[in-house]
């Protein structure tokens, strides 16, 4: 069972209480009427598919509503960092990967 202490409200929350938002910092194509079907293909569908550690977005839906990000590895699910949305990874190597 994933826990995860929500930046937020401070709250542990189990993974019931949380909702899966999918990989983090995805950038929407802008314009969005400017870009192309390629561009939008791959904004909507291609993902990394990590075994490690994985950058993914969740919100806190049984308490504040807040969505945030975390580091996560994809196969012990140990949780690496949990951020504010707004924020960057420090566990992040620089460059995005």
């Amino acid at each position: 069972m994933i826990v995860i202490k929500c930046p937020s409200c401070h709250e542990d929350r189990h993974e019931e209480e949380l909702e899966y938002g999918g990989e983090a910092d995805v950038v929407r194509p802008t314009p969005p009427d400017g870009a192309s079907d390629e561009t939008w293909t791959d904004y909507l569908f291609m993902r990394t598919n990590t075994k490690g550690v994985h950058y993914e977005q969740w919100c806190c839906r049984a308490g504040c509503g807040q969505w945030f990000k975390v580091a996560r590895h994809t196969v012990s699910h140990e949780v690496a960092e949990v951020i504010r949305y707004e924020d960057r990874f420090a566990y992040q190597k620089e460059g995005g990967e």
